[in-house]
């Protein structure tokens, strides 16, 4: 339902949006991050077969954001959640005009996001996956402490059955021995939990910041074989058929007309293994181009149907521990007052590689011997109805689901919100959340997103700057309901009107030229802009 009273900001505490509801305390705060997971993926945004129950549970007591973006990448996603700003500005990305290695470049930012929720009041934890970088100087992987976490459990080689390198508070800590059957999605929540359990006896009524960063369900594609199980020929209608079903779901559900996505045999990645080596090193069924369902073989049909199998068992395993997690806030008395954010570093991955412990061929799929890959057929389908993958900057790498509860903050719950918001949003609404100022992510220069509070409770439209994007040359940018991309890297530029083509399937370029010098003016002006701000021999 609808709230028609104005909403009431946020200053140094919270309040109910009831128009004069007593103040309450700060909420906690909890960011959930999957890896390498599509826009569909989820029960909620149009998944048919693929069982997301608890993630489901918390949009329909909450909101879906429809126009929330990542930056198409890991590392730069994650390093623009800590510090709230493009990752670029804070030396996690390269950009044109830059030459790290010849040149003296700083961040312009001063101080990480939990940091700044410290001087509010907050403790922060963090588990899983970290990946947080800076590449200037030099290659320099950014300390937990540097960041402000009190604790922080890493898995830091992403093996999800057989770790190899796990660090707790910057210390190597044993690895699990053969007899404990060691799951990553779930031994990331157990030192999630032991954190909020140490909070809860230590600090009760102190509010709390976690960081819950899933290496699921990115490649090497292994899951506990019970979980496979529950999927296994259940996607041998393969991923024409599937792609189709989820847009479907989509418009059934509220989201935007549908478009079945493309399937674009030629765009994969460039480091993928070629198709002798994917069919030498992993199986001979196994493919690297997104071609129709029937132009593979039956054998062919059967291997691509497990890999999305494990797939799917990957992300239902970490819904699963989703929900113990929350089952934990609400045996703690927390879950009431914490807002609790889910979303994507980026859109499913294309990517096909055989590396770290590499491949046994004869190896069960899915198993710790095994090291397969998604790659850009199921890709595709994962990234129902939007166009392309992870690393690219049109839609299917870099939209990303965002999925926020908070029992004692949401009222207007099961609902979209529709106006374009990116993961640069996350630092100042936290800190507005924590009775803070967005303004202070100020470092040398203002940070670029906004504060996603004043819409937790009313869908309303909101002029903001562009959406500047940048990674590996490709280059784009969304401003309002137009937005412009490149495929290649330092490519021709494409021109969509999003509102009426989420699917980019109809470039504008050669209709609208006046619009389109319009948008590439205002990405260069952003460009030059970032690469000013971080040279310091200017």
């Amino acid at each position: 339902m609808k709230v028609n009273k104005a909403f009431i900001p946020v200053l140094t505490a919270m309040f109910l949006i009831t128009g004069c509801a007593p103040a309450m305390e700060k909420p906690n705060i909890v960011f959930i991050l999957a890896d390498d997971m599509g826009h569909s993926d989820l029960g909620c945004y149009g998944a048919e077969i693929l069982e997301t129950p608890n993630i489901d549970q918390l949009a329909e007591n909450g909101l879906r954001f429809t126009n929330f973006y990542n930056t198409g990448r890991c590392w730069p996603t994650r390093t623009s959640l800590m510090s709230g700003y493009y990752p670029h500005q804070v030396l996690s990305d390269p950009i044109q005009g830059v030459d790290f290695k010849n040149g003296l470049f700083r961040p312009v930012n001063e101080s990480w996001l939990p940091a700044l929720l410290k001087n509010h009041g907050y403790s922060s934890y963090h588990s899983g996956k970290w990946h947080l970088f800076r590449r200037a100087p030099e290659h320099h992987e950014m300390s937990q402490e540097e960041v402000g976490f009190e604790h922080s459990y890493r898995t830091q080689d992403g093996r999800h059955l057989r770790p190899r390198l796990l660090i707790e508070d910057g210390d190597t800590i044993p690895v699990p021995g053969p007899e404990y059957e060691y799951e990553a999605s779930r031994a990331i929540v157990d030192h999630a939990i032991k954190y909020l359990e140490e909070h809860h006896e230590k600090k009760t009524n102190e509010p709390f910041f976690e960081y819950i960063a899933f290496i699921a369900p990115h490649f090497p594609l292994q899951a506990l074989q019970s979980d496979i199980d529950m999927y296994r020929e259940k996607f041998m209608l393969g991923w024409d058929e599937l792609r189709v079903y989820r847009a479907e779901n989509r418009e059934v559900m509220g989201f935007d007309s549908h478009v079945v996505n493309a399937l674009e045999p030629e765009r994969f990645a460039p480091w993928n293994l070629t198709e002798e080596e994917l069919v030498a090193q992993i199986d001979k069924s196994e493919t690297g181009r997104a071609i129709p369902w029937e132009a593979l073989s039956r054998p062919q049909q059967e291997f691509q149907a497990t890999k999305m199998a494990i797939h799917a068992a990957m992300i239902t395993r970490m819904d699963r521990e989703v929900g113990r997690y929350v089952k934990a806030l609400k045996d703690m008395g927390y879950l009431d007052n914490t807002i609790i954010f889910f979303c994507s570093d980026n859109g499913a991955s294309t990517e096909q590689m055989n590396r770290a412990d590499k491949h046994t061929p004869s190896s069960e799929p899915g198993s710790a011997d095994s090291y397969i890959c998604l790659g850009p057929g199921w890709s595709t389908a994962a990234n129902t109805p939007f166009r392309l993958h992870k690393t690219w900057l049109h839609e299917g790498g870099i939209a990303t689901p965002l999925v926020v509860h908070w029992p004692a903050g949401i009222r207007d719950k099961n609902n979209f919100r529709d106006m374009p918001s990116h993961i640069i949003d996350i630092a100042p609404t936290m800190l507005e959340l924590a009775g803070g100022d967005p303004g202070e992510l100020k470092g040398q220069f203002e940070a670029p997103g906004i504060s996603l509070v004043p819409f937790l409770n009313e869908d309303k439209k909101t002029d903001r700057p562009p959406l500047f994007f940048n990674h590996e040359q490709k280059k784009a940018l969304r401003h309002g309901d137009w937005k412009i991309a490149t495929i290649e890297a330092d490519g021709t530029w494409e021109l969509y009107k999003l509102a009426t083509d989420r699917g980019e399937t109809h470039n504008l370029a050669d209709e609208n030229p006046e619009k389109l010098d319009e948008l590439v003016g205002l990405w260069e002006a952003q460009r030059d802009e970032i690469v000013q701000q971080i040279r310091v021999d200017k």
